[in-house]
């Protein structure tokens, strides 16, 4: 008989390699096989995202580290006019800059989840690496309810879950997603783009919560 899949693990692992994906590319990135491992994971929950996760796989072994730097700084960091600005502020606040009035309000959300951003860590709260990260989180601890019986726990974790998806990602997804889909210069984030978008709003269409929709 197969193994049956947990729901939880999975998404918890999902959301890490996406992460992992947003951040300067590394040699772990490569030799790590992120995006075959996403691949696998991918097709026993969000069947519709495999094929993204196929293309960054190629995209990835056709490309070297140089190139990858160079396309993510493009994208992502600078010095010159961004592609698609990496933080949640950029899109949700009026004034259009980093560290706004939606940053903090997130860096208070992890703070009521027990968590701070280490002082060696040099990103912002608000960025979408770190947020993927935080899910990821947070389906852990969901794991470790499940696998306790703690069936109260479960749903205050699922809550959270939903409801920073709703307020803190949700709103600017799609704006930044497309910003790296419609570059068209750089096939790994164009794939990895398309596979966030794809299984971010399978996930959160999945969430049982009565507020989304």
């Amino acid at each position: 008989m197969p193994t049956p899949v947990n729901t939880t693990a999975t998404r918890e692992d999902i959301y890490r390699l996406l992460a992992a994906c947003y951040y300067p590319p590394s040699k772990a990135l490569i030799e790590e096989n992120c995006c075959t491992t996403l691949v696998t994971l991918l097709e026993t929950i969000v069947p519709d995202a495999v094929q993204y996760a196929v293309d960054a796989t190629v995209a990835l072994g056709n490309s070297s580290l140089d190139d990858l730097a160079v396309e993510h700084a493009r994208l992502f960091i600078g010095p010159f006019q961004l592609v698609a600005p990496p933080y949640g502020s950029i899109y949700l606040d009026d004034t259009k800059t980093v560290m706004g009035e939606s940053t903090a309000k997130v860096a208070a959300f992890y703070h009521n989840c027990g968590l701070q951003l280490a002082e060696d860590f040099h990103e912002l709260p608000d960025h979408c690496a770190v947020e993927l990260e935080f899910i990821s989180f947070l389906a852990f601890k969901q794991r470790e309810a499940e696998s306790s019986g703690n069936s109260d726990e479960v749903t205050r974790i699922t809550s959270l879950q939903q409801e920073f998806l709703g307020r803190f990602l949700m709103p600017w997804l799609e704006q930044f997603t497309a910003a790296i889909i419609s570059d068209g210069e750089a096939p790994f984030y164009q794939a990895i783009a398309r596979c966030t978008a794809t299984f971010i709003n399978a996930d959160y269409a999945s969430l049982p919560s009565t507020n989304n929709g």
